[in-house]
């Protein structure tokens, strides 16, 4: 055999098989991102969290009180069971789910999460004086919040600052490179969670530009033409900057707002990833914050008549993970915040 008919009858060192692999994992990188930075927030929390929460600790919390009427705590219970409703329906698939049925299940598992953790936030935010449905206000509000302290540090995060000169608050490791692995250590999970809220604040400005450049009344101009401008320096950036806000995890969290028709949606069903870690992360997600939302009600309410809504809850919420988070996580806060307030005052 010749040099030349070896050549020719060399067994390529990539098989059909292996390009078909390698094309399927890179489609699937941009699902493996969005399951790394869920993945990576359930992380932190978890390395932070401890059994209560921490809210016991927060000077917000222990200050938080209000004056309800009884049509009141009527709209706080009907939001309540909005959330716990939705979070059922989320428990729900995780218990009857493989890997496919999970993949297939993004279609509502994504705006589930979303919608729980959001009906949640606006019973807290009730009993705040916040009382409204406007998604734009609620995120403004909630930011707020964060930036006051009025959540833990696990989720006391955020990102502000113009278009191209962003911030990250209370993540110190956000800085590092963010890696295409899920992640093993702390390090890890905050380069992550620090990449998320950049590239999130990032579609927020660019969205905030459209809008406004796309109103006459409010549109950047030339000084010299007086033409709306295509091309925006960093001053141009700063101007619009009020109209961002904070970005938060409440912002990270609506990036799980996607259509059932979306071509979105799609990428992460054929994706390659584990989707029984991407639900368990979400599902852990929405244990905690519906947990800290449900303990500022609790509080603001009164746990005797807390006590008494989660007993007269409907059928398929009874002796569920209600009655649990209550016993362990609202409960101990509350019987332990009496002594703080005292020594407070």
């Amino acid at each position: 055999m010749t040099t030349n008919d070896m050549e020719t009858t060399i067994i390529p060192l990539i098989t059909d098989e292996q390009k078909q692999a390698e094309e399927t994992w890179r489609k699937s990188i941009p699902a493996q991102v969005f399951l790394n930075y869920f993945f990576a927030i359930n992380y932190h929390i978890e390395q932070a969290d401890d059994a209560t929460g921490g809210l016991q600790h927060l000077p917000f919390f222990r200050a938080h009180q209000a004056e309800l009427t009884e049509t009141d705590v009527q709209a706080i219970t009907k939001l309540l069971h909005a959330s716990w409703s939705t979070e059922y329906a989320l428990r729900a698939t995780a218990e009857l789910g493989d890997e496919e049925y999970l993949r297939n299940a993004l279609h509502w598992t994504f705006p589930q999460a979303y919608h729980t953790i959001m009906a949640g936030l606006q019973a807290f935010l009730y009993t705040a004086g916040v009382r409204s449905n406007n998604a734009s206000l609620v995120r403004r509000e909630v930011g707020r919040l964060v930036v006051r302290n009025a959540y833990p540090r696990p989720v006391s995060f955020y990102a502000a600052g113009a278009y191209g000169d962003f911030s990250i608050h209370r993540l110190p490791l956000a800085g590092y490179k963010a890696g295409l692995h899920i992640a093993g250590k702390e390090i890890d999970a905050q380069a992550q969670i620090g990449q998320f809220l950049r590239t999130t604040r990032k579609i927020k400005a660019q969205a905030t530009r459209q809008q406004v450049q796309a109103n006459p009344n409010t549109a950047v101009r030339s000084q010299k033409t007086g033409k709306v401008l295509d091309k925006w320096t960093a001053a141009h950036w700063q101007q619009i900057t009020w109209r961002l806000g904070y970005t938060t995890i409440f912002d990270l969290l609506g990036r799980l707002r996607i259509s059932q028709t979306s071509r979105e949606i799609e990428r992460f069903v054929e994706a390659d990833i584990d989707f029984q870690l991407f639900h368990q992360s979400l599902l852990n997600i929405v244990r905690y914050l519906n947990g800290v939302h449900e303990t500022y009600v609790a509080k603001a309410m009164g746990l005797e008549r807390y006590q008494q809504l989660v007993a007269e809850l409907p059928k398929h919420l009874q002796n569920s993970f209600v009655q649990e988070r209550l016993r362990t996580r609202i409960e101990p806060v509350l019987r332990d915040d009496t002594p703080m307030l005292q020594m407070a005052a």
